[in-house]
Formats: structure tokens, sequence, C-alpha cells
């Protein structure tokens, strides 16, 4: 499948290609363009010229044409389930549909909110000098934004990420993911059929250590946003500093779910449970399972028993599958790696915990006597069906070690006293808390990421994704109210 660059379809300028591989099998299903230095320039300097006319549009004629487009991924919700599906592993129906369903929602909801984001009109002036003067602001689209979106959830971000930018007048030059990035191409043909003229949604597609790279050093990129590690998301920072390029990143995370000793224990089970979707490859998901001494044999032996031993694994368009692969096999190395590490440090595999000899799946695992000094207890981030469990005696003790790491994503607690769980939610240095809920989901309009340690700074949401993707602009009538 050929990126999106230029006017259209197009290979790379030097017609390298790259597989696509389902990480099921590890059969290659297809090929997509190595993009190049020249053509991530390329892209750009179109983007920059086709902005102009893009923003000088209506709010309405741009929101009409991206409804069109969310109507369009609605239609074809099951047909873009197998795509994903076969690129990223996810189970058919249960996951990769479901997300194209919240593609469609991201992106009517991106079109409300930009019709409705308004700009201020100041009071009479409190500052001498300025009474009789008219002052109000406006908001203006930021330019050409570089996107950069990641394999968990590739579509779903991809859409938190443009349908806000779009919508506001901007153009958006989309760095797919490697792993997986025939969904996300897909939407963009779906942007194009819709009347989005292709140089305003152009979609490239490489490796992201030389075209995510070259997008953020390129001045005339003027937002990135980035959803990834916390290490790339440094290396970000520094290219983008050079021309100090507004940067909005969501980032890495080591959540804690607190499971206090009154919690419900069927909620918590259940709650614990949802660690599977996408086989843990979600970065506010639970990643450190903080429970109660008094309780914690009990959920363990439950966890296991009614949630990971209940789990099958296997063919993700098979109806019988709950929990898909990892991604691609370096994944799935890197979660054995994590979990003999932890083992080493004096850890104890109580269910799962090896790496099956088909392509990238692992076992659901559950780790015990996981202490707080360990690193799966503070700084590593496990991004796979890992359920490390770390006991407490004082809720004082809980949010210590929930606080004790370089992240601040999120975080979630379960217990049945309200103004236990509101103390503690204060307390927790998280950009998000659930209470009685892990915290492992994301409401459209509640603001999402860090804003937080190395967690990052974005906060993408309806609720605030105007303010990424628009800068205020103030205009001043001098004397327009004197007599």
């Amino acid at each position: 499948m050929d990126m999106i660059i230029g006017a259209g379809l197009r290979g790379a300028s030097d017609g390298k290609t790259r597989p696509v591989i389902n990480p099921a099998t590890g059969e290659v299903i297809d090929t997509v363009p190595e993009a190049t230095l020249e053509d991530v320039a390329y892209a750009i300097g179109v983007a920059v010229e086709a902005q102009r006319d893009w923003a000088a549009r209506t709010t309405r004629e741009r929101t009409d044409m991206i409804r069109a487009a969310a109507g369009m991924i609605r239609a074809r919700r099951l047909e873009l389930g197998k795509v994903l599906s076969r690129e990223a592993g996810k189970p058919y129906m249960a996951e990769a549909v479901w997300e194209f369903d919240s593609v469609a929602y991201i992106l009517e909801a991106s079109c409300e909110v930009a019709k409705h984001h308004y700009g201020h009109v100041m009071p009479d002036s409190t500052e001498p000098g300025y009474d009789h003067d008219l002052q109000f602001t406006m908001h203006v689209p930021r330019g050409v934004i570089a996107c950069i979106v990641p394999y968990n959830f590739p579509p779903a971000i991809w859409a938190f990420k443009v349908g806000g930018a779009l919508a506001a007048g901007n153009a958006v030059v989309v760095k797919a993911p490697s792993y997986d990035p025939l969904a996300v191409i897909e939407c963009h043909r779906i942007l194009i059929e819709a009347g989005i003229p292709p140089q305003i949604v152009q979609c490239l597609t490489g490796s992201g250590a030389r075209v995510g790279n070259a997008m953020c050093e390129d001045p005339r990129v003027d937002a990135i946003n980035f959803t990834g590690s916390s290490d790339t998301g440094v290396t970000i920072a520094r290219a983008a500093a050079t021309h100090l390029t507004p940067t909005y990143m969501e980032l890495g995370g080591n959540d804690g779910l607190i499971i206090c000793d009154d919690a419900d224990m069927d909620l918590a089970v259940k709650e614990s449970g949802d660690k599977a979707r996408n086989s843990g490859q979600a970065c506010s998901a639970a990643k450190r399972f903080i429970v109660h001494n008094s309780v914690r044999k009990r959920f363990m032996e439950r966890l296991i028993d009614e949630q990971l031993s209940t789990l099958v694994a296997g063919d993700p368009l098979d109806p019988a599958t709950t929990m898909g692969p990892m991604i691609g096999k370096p994944a799935a190395e890197e979660i054995d790696r994590q979990v003999q590490h932890t083992v080493a440090q004096g850890g104890k595999v109580m269910f799962g915990g090896k790496r099956r000899n088909t392509y990238a799946f692992f076992e659901p695992t559950v780790i015990a006597d996981v202490t707080p000094d360990m690193d799966i207890a503070r700084d590593m981030e496990v991004f796979g069906p890992v359920w490390p469990i770390i006991g407490f005696d004082r809720i004082e003790d809980a949010i210590r070690i929930h606080n004790n790491t370089k992240f601040g994503l999120g975080g979630g607690i379960i217990t049945p006293d309200t103004k236990k769980a509101l103390q503690v939610a204060r307390q927790l240095k998280t950009g998000h808390v659930a209470i009685n809920a892990s915290g492992g989901f994301r409401a459209a309009e509640l603001p999402f990421g860090g804003g937080n340690k190395a967690s990052g700074n974005s906060r993408e949401s309806m609720s605030e994704v105007m303010r990424e993707v628009t800068q205020v602009k103030s205009i001043i009538l001098r004397d327009v109210f004197r007599q």
C-alpha cells in the first residue's frame, strides 16, 4: 500500500519498501514505502502551501467534510476492523471493530468542539490609557502539525490528533506507526474521499528514527503531536528545541491500581482483568497492582482463576479469541526479558511467564513477591500482559509506592469509602485517577495524558484539543469608544 504524499498515493522517492507483518503468524501481509528525507521535506512543503487555502475555508465547510469521513468510517467499520486485526493482532470484533466506532465518535466530537470554540471580549480596561479601546481574542490555526502515531491504538489515537487539527484549519503530516500503518492510511484515504485535499492530510510511512526525526527537525512544522515512549519524547523535545517548535506529547506510564482491604473483590478482579485488552499494550493500563496484604492472596487467586486462565489466545479473526499477540516478535522478547529481570530481583511467577513458540504471543503473567524497590515497581514500564502484585499495609504506604516512579500518567483505587478514595486521588501525582475502576480507560472529553513527570505534557481530549491545535491572537481597536 502506498503512502499519501503531495496530490495522492505514491511510493518512496527511491522505491524502497518495508514489510507489514501479521504478528499472530509472522506472515507478510503487505508492504509500505520507506519514506526518504526528501519525501519528508517535500510533504512538509506541500502542506505549508495547502494549509493557507484550508484555513481560509469556513469552519462549517471543514467540519462538514470531516463529519462525512466519520460516517464513511462507521459504515466501513467491519472491513476496516479486518485490516487492523491482521496488522496489529487485535481480536476482531471486540477490539479492532470497536476502535473504529471510537474513531467516528472522536472525529464528530472534534467538529462540535471546533464549531463552538470562542474567543473573549475583554471588559472595560482597568489599566489607565486603554479606557476607550475594544480588546478581544480570536483563535487561529497553528499551521502544519506533525502527528506521530503509535502502534497500540493507531486509528483511535490518530483521530484524537487529526480531528481537531483539521477542524481548526491546520494541515497535518502524519507519521503512521511502523508496525501497523495500513489502517491509518485507509483513514486518510477516506478523508480524501470525503473531499479534504490530499495535500492537507498527507501520511508518511517508514522508519520512526528517520521519518519522525526529520519531521521534528523541520523549521516549517508549527507544532508536534507525539504519542510514544518517554525516551523518544526526550529525543523529539531536543530536536524541536532547535526551532522552539511547540510539542504536545503523551508518553509512558507505570500506572498503579490500589486495591484496599475493603474493596469489592468482584470489581477489583474484573477491573484488573481489563489489562489483557490489546495484550497489555496500553499506556494507561494498570501496570502495578498495589494490594492490601490482607486480601492479596485472595485477589491473586481469583484474578488467575476468573480472568487470566479463561483467556483464549489465538487467531485475532477467530471469534473465540479473547487475547491476541504482541505487536511483534521484538515486543514479546522484551516482555520476556523484563519478566526474567523481575524474577532475578526476587519476583515469583505464579501464572504464565513464557513467550509462546508462535510469532509474537506472550502468556498472561502474574508475578508475586514484588517489592517496592524492584525496577518493575518503579520505573520499568512493562508494555504487555504482566500483572506484578505489590503488597501494602497502610494507605500511606500505597500512596508512596504509587508515587515512587518517574512516570505520572494515571492510576486507580478500589474502595467503597468515597472520602478515602478522594483523599488518595488528590495525593497521587498523576494526570488522572479512576475511582473504583482501573485507570486503563480514555473518555474522549476528559483531559488525558501525564501533564506530570516523564509521562508528557499533552492533555489530548475534546476539552483541551483546541488549545493544542490553535493559538490565541489578540486584537485591539484603539479609541473606538472615545467620544
